[in-house]
């Protein structure tokens, strides 16, 4: 015997227009740009408060990217949102320290939320150092290294299910250090050469599902006035000398990091003396120690 009830008679019932209107409304993403080599893009720069990752995220904008910035310092951030907004770009900013994996979720929600989607990801942000490993604190070096190794790691694992939806471009941000070693940069070193392995594995492990994986080896750059790395005690320090003809600028080093997206390269080695450092440490490792030994001694303020 069929119940006489309606089918319906279980269901909660359809809010009336007037409490519908009251109920809260999702937020809905902001329009892409339509127009430029990204356009319809999103992308997260980490460590796009100030230095490379600014000029990045600016020169990706400038392709049509709409764009995530990120970085541990609000006001520093903001000014960077504010810059890039005046110049008509579409920027979000989430203040995240990516060696927190739950910060690094709230991140990847951010772009979700504003945008819709994620397609491009950059892991630029870390600390560097200015010391001798038999000089530094075990905590200073760990803290050096996380910044590197998870730091590109635990924004990857929460952005990685977008990603794999877009098809999307993770670059890793290393430098030439990483090639050959560098005295008073062992935590720095290590971990930027972890990421050539990782990016490896990973296009390894997730051949076929169409995300790109690169990893670019930056060389000398001009850097902000302000900008310090780790001393063995863990203090700020200004960055060791850099001969001024040596650097390129940061607007210079993203055009690269840019090019490099968009032509899903493996590897992008900046400089030609990046490309010496590559090519020595493969094909003559003996003659590249004797350089970098000879340089210890003649040039003390290159390390210290």
């Amino acid at each position: 015997m069929f119940d006489s009830q309606p089918a319906s008679a279980d269901l909660p019932p359809i809010p009336s227009p007037s409490l519908a209107a009251a109920l809260p409304q999702l937020p809905q993403p902001l329009p892409l740009p339509r127009t430029g080599q990204f356009a319809g893009r999103v992308a997260i720069v980490t460590g796009s408060e100030s230095g490379i990752g600014r000029e990045t995220a600016r020169a990706l904008c400038a392709a049509g990217a709409a764009v995530v910035l990120n970085g541990r310092q609000a006001e520093r951030l903001e000014l960077t949102r504010q810059q890039l907004a005046a110049a008509g770009y579409l920027v979000a900013t989430c203040v995240a320290d990516v060696t927190d994996y739950a910060a690094c979720e709230t991140l990847v929600a951010t772009a979700i939320r504003e945008f819709g989607r994620l397609d491009i990801l950059v892991a630029n942000a870390s600390i560097s150092q200015r010391a001798y490993f038999a000089d530094m604190q075990p905590d200073v070096f760990r803290q050096v290294l996380d910044s590197n190794v998870y730091g590109a790691v635990f924004p990857l694992k929460a952005a990685l299910p977008h990603l794999l939806a877009s098809r999307g471009s993770v670059t890793f941000i290393s430098s030439i250090s990483a090639l050959n070693g560098m005295p008073s940069g062992s935590a720095y070193c290590a971990g930027k050469a972890a990421l050539t392995n990782l990016a490896h594995t990973l296009r390894l492990e997730l051949d076929g599902t169409g995300v790109h994986f690169g990893v670019v080896h930056i060389g000398f750059t001009q850097n902000d006035d302000d900008k310090r790395v780790l001393d063995a005690q863990g203090q700020p320090v200004p960055i060791a000398h850099r001969p001024p003809r040596w650097q390129k600028t940061q607007a210079e080093v993203a055009a690269i990091i840019v090019r490099h997206i968009r032509r899903r390269r493996q590897r992008t080695v900046i400089s030609a003396l990046g490309w010496l450092i590559a090519i020595v440490h493969t094909y003559a490792p003996r003659l590249g120690d004797w350089v970098v030994l000879t340089t210890m001694r003649r040039m003390r303020n290159f390390y210290e």
